[in-house]
């Protein structure tokens, strides 16, 4: 599982603009464009960006 590919079908599901999903996810505006750009995030903030997506997915019931 690549961490950009399911950032990138997250944001696609639900309308969320990368800037939106950066902050709310890992405080970093810049984060899911730096990643397009082949930043590598460490584990601990993988971690977080899963987790936060997980949380996302639990409310909406998919």
């Amino acid at each position: 599982m690549h961490l950009l590919s399911t950032i990138e079908r997250h944001l696609r599901r639900n309308g969320v603009p990368p800037t939106r999903f950066g902050r709310e996810a890992v405080n970093d505006p810049r984060f899911v464009l730096d990643l397009r750009r082949g930043r590598e995030p460490r584990a601990a903030t993988r971690d977080r960006v899963l987790a936060y997506i997980a949380m996302h997915r639990e409310q909406a019931g998919a």
